[in-house]
């Protein structure tokens, strides 16, 4: 299968020369012919954020702020375009790789002065800040000292975090490291081919920290935050103070969950593929029936009530244009074209009753046409243009005598009465008046013959003669283009069944019942009926029917396609459809909804192979809709998957056990990660290979037609 390359990069930390923050810097010399030398000192400081951030400095956030939608199963993130802004401080002791910033997700209710979770902040100056006027909650210790020039008058926004919901989520020192990493991202280029590893392209480096907190099952708000843990770090062991803590927060946004009932993306598609029969048909269980009733039944169609001209009740077979088999290919028609539904039922003699397939498309076909005012209209006008350009070449064969088609086009819509008079103008008139009368008196006269009806070119023979022959229908096609281009838009969307009723696609709802997936072939006769059908509005005489040749001069109709009822449909609108022949990807040549949960995808070609997968919603971190994540290859060929009869992680399956006591946190250090890295043979994981086995890549399904 043919796919899209890009290349994505994980990196531990980036580590800065110099962390930001205020420095004595001293020069001291020693020279021995003299004994004492002063020595020189100079305070510099290294700036960089602190207690706020500029917007341009979020590259983004997931789930995105103001999100609705199912989140119980990934770990919020937000991205950072200062790829080195996390470690840009050292926090307290903990030594290099530890960021001093963290994320934190709170549920409705867990904050005091922000109840409903929509990210409300207290905003005070940083002074303010320090001295505790900002609100309650023990603030960051951070002296005087550290402060740079218009730091302490800066304003900042802080949160006041209740004590026992920070000794929940806190990460520890361990897990900050493992919660921040750098990604580098970018089309594939030679200098990024798998197995080299050179130096980091900084344009394209983001840094990344991620939440260890999962978003509520349930329904309700979340805001997540992007805090600063500068003189709080103290506090990521041991008992908070009971007056909570006042963090100083650099980002926030809200999102809401909806109720997850825990069927997600990856089991409705598993579902689908689990059926036994994918084709579009009637379920049907073993029996005695008659083998022909039943191949017709296995090819898609089904019985309904019949009721006859005669106006007797019968039963029939009715199929629509969608076949679970290649539809049979029919004699070769006594007409080029369908006149009545009659001539289209096929009488069944063995059982004595019809097939009304094809019939019922005529009159489908039919039925549209009539309903569509504008296209009758339209219909009409063409054919009246038609005949009007059939009957002036009849009439005067040197209109398309050695001249191309379209300057032949152009000539039978010029007004022939002006064209003669110029022409009479032009030869005849400059000669007469220079005679004299006597000469002119003298000339013998003919009086020019005139066609007349039922005798000659302009006899409905005569006529139909005409439009029968390839150069002469091609000259009427060209001069009746604007007319006839609204009739074939119309006729190419009957064509991609646009416009069908869905009872006529699906005559048995057993045919596609709630959460399945059917593949169908394009019956082409069956869209040529009614193709006929559409045409024969209007047709006063054989003429007409002649003419209809020119509409139908379209496209083809597709040649399969897939129907899916599912919630997908509604829940997942972005799903990728993807369908393959071969290796080709084959691109749809249309789609429909009926109602709010059943697509149709029809393709030209004949497909083999069918995918659906999840819609990406950029690289994001958590679990997948069983309670596992696919582990990645750390060497060899670094980020692809692991064998999938040995990548789900964990077996048994069910992420249950890594969680803290309170059920939606990750224990990272303790639980998680020892098993992790026992997968892959090692004793611990950097921030980057966590970051790898973390990432919740899109699902995908693969279907092979029936």
């Amino acid at each position: 299968m043919p796919t899209t390359s890009h290349r994505t990069r994980f990196l531990d930390h980036r580590i800065p020369s110099l962390y930001a923050g205020q420095y004595l810097i001293g020069v001291e010399q020693n020279i021995d012919t003299v004994a004492t030398l002063t020595t020189r000192q100079q305070n510099f400081g290294v700036r960089g954020p602190r207690f706020s951030l500029g917007g341009s400095e979020i590259h983004g956030c997931y789930p995105v702020a103001g999100a609705v939608g199912k989140y119980s199963q990934i770990l919020p993130h937000i991205t950072l375009d200062a790829a080195g802004l996390p470690w840009a401080r050292l926090l307290g002791s903990s030594g290099d790789g530890v960021p001093w910033v963290a994320l934190l997700l709170f549920r409705e209710g867990e904050l005091p002065e922000d109840p409903q979770a929509v990210g409300e902040v207290t905003v005070s100056t940083v002074r303010q800040l320090l001295d505790r006027a900002a609100g309650p909650g023990k603030p960051p210790t951070i002296t005087n000292e550290s402060l740079m020039d218009g730091e302490a008058e800066m304003a900042c926004s802080s949160i006041l975090v209740p004590a026992n919901v920070f000794a929940t989520i806190r990460p520890t020192v361990a897990e900050l490291a493992l919660l921040a990493h750098i990604r580098e991202g970018g089309p594939p280029d030679a200098d990024h081919v798998r197995g080299t590893d050179p130096e980091p392209q900084l344009t394209d480096l983001n840094a990344t920290v991620v939440s260890s907190r999962f978003p509520a099952a349930t329904a309700g708000r979340h805001v997540a935050h992007l805090v600063s843990l500068e003189g709080l770090h103290q506090h990521l062991t041991g008992t908070p103070p009971s007056e909570g803590l006042r963090l100083v927060t650099l980002h926030t946004w809200a999102f809401e969950t909806l109720d997850d009932t825990g069927i997600g993306f990856g089991d409705l598609v598993q579902h689908l593929a689990a059926e036994p029969d994918l084709a579009l048909r009637v379920p049907m269980a073993g029996g005695s029936a008659d083998g022909d009733a039943i191949q017709r039944l296995r090819s898609g169609a089904t019985a309904l009530a019949q009721r006859l001209e005669s106006g007797e009740r019968s039963v029939s077979f009715y199929r629509g244009p969608l076949t679970a088999d290649p539809a049979q290919r029919l004699p070769d028609p006594a007409a080029p074209r369908l006149e009545s539904a009659g001539e289209a039922l096929i009488y069944l003699k063995q059982w004595g009753i019809f097939d009304t397939g094809y019939a019922s498309a005529f009159s489908l076909g039919r039925t549209l046409a009539l309903a569509d005012a504008p296209f009758r209209d339209r219909l009409l006008e063409f054919r009246k243009a038609a005949r009007r350009a059939a009957r002036r070449i009849s009439a005067h064969p040197d209109l398309i005598a050695g001249r191309s088609v379209e300057a032949a086009g152009r000539a039978v819509l010029e007004n022939q009465a002006r064209n003669a008079f110029d022409q009479l103008l032009e030869t005849r008139l400059p000669g007469a008046l220079g005679r004299s009368g006597a000469d002119l008196a003298a000339a013998p006269s003919r009086p020019a013959a005139r066609a007349t009806r039922g005798n000659g070119a302009l006899t409905s023979v005569g006529l139909r003669a005409t439009v029968a022959q390839a150069e002469t229908r091609a000259v009427v096609r060209a001069a009746v283009t604007e007319e006839l281009d609204p009739v074939q838009e119309w006729l190419n969307r009957l064509l991609v069944l646009e416009m069908l009723p869905f009872e006529h696609l699906v005559p048995d709802p057993r045919m596609l019942p709630p959460e399945s997936i059917r593949f169908f072939y394009v019956d082409e006769s069956w869209v040529r009926a009614a193709v006929d059908g559409a045409l024969s509005v209007g047709v006063g005489h054989a003429l007409d029917a002649d003419l209809n040749a020119l509409a139908t001069e379209i496209g083809a109709p597709p040649a399969c396609g897939v129907l899916i009822r599912s919630t997908l449909v509604p829940n997942w609108p972005r799903t990728i459809y993807s369908a393959f022949r071969g290796e080709q990807q084959i691109t749809q040549s249309g789609q429909a909804s009926f109602g709010n949960g059943v697509l149709l995808l029809l393709y030209p070609q004949v497909i083999d192979t069918f995918t659906i997968a999840e819609p990406p919603q950029g690289l994001y971190f958590g679990i997948g809709d069983v309670g596992t994540i696919q582990l990645r290859r750390l060497t060899g060929n670094i980020g692809s998957p692991v064998d999938e009869d040995e990548g789900e992680f964990p077996d048994p399956a069910g992420f249950g056990r890594f969680l803290r006591p309170s059920g939606d946190v990750l224990d990272i250090e303790n639980k998680l990660l020892p098993e992790l890295a026992a997968e892959h043979g090692l004793t611990t994981l950097s921030p980057a290979q966590f970051a790898l086995q973390m990432i919740r890549a899109p699902q995908i399904q693969t279907f092979d037609r029936p």
